[in-house]
């Protein structure tokens, strides 16, 4: 099994980038090599206030069955999927090494940051399988880097882009079995990024909790590219001066009824 990443431009029918895995058939156990991409045209600053580094993962969960489910009717919705991502970063400044559990409940506190005052971030990216079986993951380096930028103007600690696709990757590979056959759609990944920690004053959580959990979800065109219908708001807006508009924060996806 196959785990590339696409480049800037590429869709899922472009080669992956060599190196990361070997290449088997559809479904047996992958094996997997431990590498990461270098990038050194990125560079980070994350705030000394939030000082946290977490350690890059090492052994991967595979699962080898194939899901039984209806491929053509797949909507975009939540389907529970088999194993999550999770690690944390507590006061002392440091991400714990991140596991792979059972997706499920987390426990948090009612007066977490995330829930008191919106301290939250998210992403969305895709998976998609190739004919020959390998996974493409699509530009998750561009994710990694928007939730660094977006951490820093929260006030949150953040992974660095080698952490975040690492973690994008086991948690893919653990939920192989889910990603749909080509054409069919796609792995939705959804990494979140919150401030877990008690806290009562408008103030930084004093912990925070990364999380990826994934869905297979249907094309959005089943039918092929077609027009579709626009709507231009000129009343409302998320964006102000000074504000965090620019960023994938929770708060700026409250559900408004018009």
């Amino acid at each position: 099994m196959e785990l590339g990443l696409a480049s800037r431009a590429a869709l899922p029918t472009a080669p992956p980038l060599a190196g990361w895995l070997t290449p088997h058939s559809l479904w047996p156990r992958p094996k997997i090599q431990n590498h990461l991409y270098s990038m050194p045209s990125l560079s980070y600053k994350v705030p000394s206030m939030t000082k946290c580094h977490a350690s890059l993962t090492t052994n991967y969960t595979e699962t080898s069955e194939v899901v039984d489910l209806d491929w053509e009717n797949l909507g975009f919705g939540l389907v529970e999927t088999d194993f999550m991502y999770v690690a944390k970063c507590g006061p002392d400044g440091n991400f714990s090494k991140g596991e792979v559990l059972p997706f499920g409940p987390i426990a948090v506190s009612p007066s977490a940051g995330v829930l008191n005052y919106g301290q939250g971030l998210f992403e969305g990216l895709k998976a998609y399988r190739k004919t020959d079986g390998s996974i493409l993951l699509f530009r998750p380096e561009e994710n990694a880097t928007r939730m660094i930028t977006g951490a820093e103007r929260m006030c949150m600690p953040a992974l660095t882009v080698e952490q975040f696709v690492d973690a994008v990757k086991r948690t893919v590979l653990a939920n192989k079995r889910w990603v749909p056959p080509t054409g069919k759609g796609s792995l939705y990944i959804r990494p979140l990024l919150m401030g877990s920690g008690a806290v009562l004053g408008l103030a930084p959580a004093p912990e925070y909790t990364f999380i990826i959990f994934v869905s297979p979800v249907g094309n959005y065109f089943k039918e092929g590219l077609s027009p579709i219908n626009l709507i231009v708001e000129d009343k409302f807006h998320r964006a102000s001066p000074g504000g965090t508009g620019g960023v994938k924060t929770i708060g700026n996806y409250a559900s408004v009824t018009l």
